[in-house]
């Protein structure tokens, strides 16, 4: 605010500050002289904190890029079927864009092996759950895949950050088409296939104890378990089938063939 008044306040007292004398005048051009300095320091040091910034993302990519292999690489074989580096490459940059969302270097020694792990391991499970979706019958019509695009695209504001988040996941028109029209028949298949029991009211009421407290802890205000009992039946609901989810997988890798390549 000092910044925007200080001209301002200037100009109105011009007069009077003429008329104080030359060790007045000194002043003000002693304070107008200090206030374009620290100015000038403060760009100074925003410009390299932003370069700074700048130059650790940039390392910290070009480690990230390293832990890729080559796109036509076999990095497994599931059942005859192939997952090739470019697979492997797409879920990898998601993976380590999660690990850093949750605070973890996916850049260290212990990071790196558990993304190759999390990686392989989220592939294999795949491919295995998009094979039996084939075996059940379930597919994707252009249709549903032009809808799901759509749907996909309506998050961003412009093509430009559409294009940009696309850029940053490392997915192109193709690779993203590719796994919506995997990503119906999985999702059919894990919606008519995979059933779990509704959460009780005693499992719902354990949840919200727990989020209670963890609230009260950090300060925060907790809504009422009334409003928030479907978000949090939906969330155990979720849980469930995702644990499930774990559990058919495990049971498919044991009828399967698996060898991991890399």
């Amino acid at each position: 605010m000092k910044k925007l008044l200080y001209p301002i306040v200037i100009g109105l007292l011009a007069v009077a500050l003429t008329a104080c004398g030359s060790n007045d005048e000194a002043d003000k051009k002693n304070d107008e002289k200090e206030t374009k300095t620290t100015e000038a320091q403060q760009s100074k040091e925003t410009a390299k904190a932003t370069e700074e910034q700048q130059k650790k993302m940039e390392e910290m990519q070009k480690k990230l890029d390293k832990q890729k292999v080559d796109e036509k690489k076999t990095v497994a074989i599931v059942n005859d079927e192939n997952i090739t580096g470019a697979e492997y490459n797409t879920v990898l940059s998601s993976t380590q864009m999660q690990m850093q969302q949750f605070g973890q270097d996916p850049t260290t020694k212990e990071g790196a092996k558990q993304i190759k792990e999390q990686t392989i391991n989220s592939l294999v499970g795949q491919t295995l759950l998009l094979q039996a979706a084939d075996k059940k019958g379930y597919t994707a019509s252009q249709a549903e895949i032009e809808k799901q695009l759509a749907k996909i695209k309506e998050q961003y504001k412009t093509g430009e950050k559409f294009k940009e988040a696309m850029k940053q996941a490392g997915l192109n028109s193709e690779t993203l088409n590719t796994q919506i029209a995997e990503n119906i028949p999985y999702t059919k298949y894990v919606e008519n296939e995979i059933k779990v029991e509704e959460p009780t009211d005693e499992e719902i009421q354990k949840y919200y104890d727990q989020i209670a407290e963890q609230s009260k802890a950090s300060g925060q205000k907790v809504n009422k378990l009334e409003e928030m009992k479907p978000q949090i039946k939906e969330q155990l609901e979720q849980q469930k089938k995702q644990e499930k989810l774990v559990k058919h997988v495990e049971e498919l890798k044991k009828d399967a063939k698996v060898e991991v390549k890399i």
